[in-house]
């Protein structure tokens, strides 16, 4: 199977997804001058610092961390999350020119700042999910999360945590505490919707997943190397049939689930595949045992 193949439906997505983000951007965070994390949020305190054109920073800290991650996880960076974030540059700067660089609501209402913690939460929330759906993402500081992530013993949640929480009390000393309590409810906001757009079930960040397939050597290597997760090969039997299948049980995060969807309708039209809702992951990429373990005991000790 071809990696990062750009299919007609990924372009859609992209093209899309970046536009909706793109707007968000430009019409509700920066005039609200919330700073929500990630590239854009950097854009938007540099636009209100020294008024360089919003999309303009984007462009020039996506390239280097790109180039970073390509570096760090190779083919994964492909095209696709390139695109990603030349389009959501390029859309901000047009969109910022097209509707003025301050925004379209009144800010000197309070009222104004609420609206644009939830509709621009909601609207990028949803373009940042369509662009997930197409195995891409809009680069930006979700890569260095990641780098992170993998050469720490912290998980992804947390890597994530830490570079966005950067950026937002950054945010707090200059533009204010109440700016970064709203960059805050942005990103709650803005990571419900994505899950609900990714899946339409459920916003925990992992799921588990069963797959039998006639190709299953194929999957659980996709699995492995484009993933870069692992799993456990079960014993199965067919109820009816009563024949032995193999089969992977796997623990993927929600936004892989896509990727890894798409790849299985690829490999194996015909493959069944099982996916359920995970509250707890506990082990290597994901929360410690022992940390959890500790973290039960002090319940017990404090109750």
């Amino acid at each position: 199977m071809k990696k990062n193949k750009l299919t007609l439906i990924d372009l859609t997505y992209i093209v899309l997804g970046s536009a909706i983000v793109s707007f968000s951007i430009a019409v509700f965070s920066t005039p609200a001058k919330i700073a929500p994390g990630g590239v854009s949020g950097i854009a938007t305190i540099l636009y209100h610092l020294f008024k360089i054109d919003t999309g303009l920073s984007i462009l020039v800290l996506s390239i280097p961390i790109f180039l970073i991650g390509v570096k760090f996880f190779g083919s994964q960076y492909g095209i696709k999350s390139l695109l990603g974030s030349l389009l959501l540059s390029l859309f901000t700067t047009l969109w910022s020119k097209a509707l003025g660089y301050g925004g379209i609501l009144d800010y000197s209402k309070d009222i104004s700042i609420w609206l644009s913690c939830l509709y621009g939460g909601v609207l990028s929330g949803i373009g940042m999910g369509l662009v997930m759906k197409s195995g891409s993402n809009t680069g930006g500081t979700d890569i260095i999360a990641q780098i992170l992530a993998r050469y720490t013993h912290i998980t992804m949640g947390t890597s994530f945590f830490i570079v966005d929480g950067v950026i937002i009390l950054a945010s707090g000393f200059i533009f204010g505490i109440e700016s970064a309590l709203y960059a805050i409810i942005f990103c709650f906001i803005n990571t419900v919707t994505i899950n609900k757009v990714l899946l339409s079930m459920g916003t925990n960040y992992a799921k588990t997943v069963y797959i039998i397939s006639d190709n299953l050597e194929e999957i659980g290597n996709f699995i492995l190397n484009d993933l870069d997760r692992s799993g456990t090969i079960l014993d199965a039997k067919g109820l009816y049939t009563k024949e032995s299948k193999p089969m992977i049980m796997t623990v993927i995060p929600n936004r892989s689930i896509s990727i890894l969807t798409r790849a299985i309708h690829k490999i194996d039209p015909k493959a069944f595949m099982v996916v359920q809702e995970t509250y707890h992951v506990l082990g290597e990429g994901y929360t410690s045992i022992e940390k959890m373990a500790n973290s039960s005991q002090n319940d017990v000790t404090q109750d």
